[in-house]
């Protein structure tokens, strides 16, 4: 990845690069740091998340701050934190996440969980946007998804994505294919009626599909 930064000839301001920390790295989170920076190679880190809880997150968050203040991250943020971890977390670290990215679709939708940590002026990011891996097909095949769909001209892809835009989520689909990426963007030339937002939101049934 760094490669890629390094060479793409594009300025490096305008390439916003986030990696995470494991929950295996906690107990040395300094040499975490110091491990992406060098493997990286871009002069500093966007942004650095959590991966998930676990023994030691405070103190490897603490760590991200010492890092932040030094110049070498710009940004700090969690992953796969909810409510009461966010309860427990907070009071005990210096500098609001900008950031919590939780799965996020149509069959999993976090409504009790986005709005809480909106409320704190916190980026809601959401992966798995499309369901994951072994799920999108599923997804992208909803009935009430594709009627959608076809209403608006759009892919089921493009609804889902807007969906979440709609609700005040940042996504993060995966590709490599250039058609699908293209695609991807192509997403603020139609809206959602609240109607249809609603119909998507009458999908979720908790169905989580991946745990870290």
């Amino acid at each position: 990845m760094g490669e890629a930064v390094r060479n793409s000839g594009i300025p490096r301001e305008e390439i916003f690069v986030i990696t995470k920390i494991y929950p295996s790295q906690f107990s040395d989170p300094e040499a975490a740091i110091e491990e992406a920076l060098e493997k990286l190679d871009i002069d500093y880190i966007d942004m650095m998340l959590l991966h998930h809880p676990g023994a030691g997150d405070v103190e490897a968050y603490l760590a991200m701050e010492e890092a932040a203040a030094d110049g070498k991250v710009r940004s700090l943020g969690l992953s796969n934190w909810y409510v009461e971890e966010l309860e427990e977390f907070l009071p005990q670290v210096n500098i609001t996440p900008a950031l919590v990215q939780n799965e996020i679709h149509p069959y999993y939708q976090e409504n009790d969980v986005i709005p809480y940590i909106h409320s704190l002026g916190v980026v809601v990011q959401g992966w798995y946007p499309l369901g994951g891996r072994g799920y999108t097909a599923e997804l992208l095949g909803n009935e009430v998804i594709s009627e959608i769909a076809a209403a608006h001209g759009k892919s089921s892809a493009q609804v889902i994505l807007r969906w979440n835009l709609q609700k005040g989520v940042v996504v993060i689909p995966g590709s490599s294919n250039p058609d699908h990426i293209q695609e991807n963007t192509e997403l603020f030339d139609f809206e959602l009626t609240e109607e249809e937002m609603e119909r998507i939101g009458a999908l979720d049934h908790g169905e989580k599909h991946d745990w870290y």
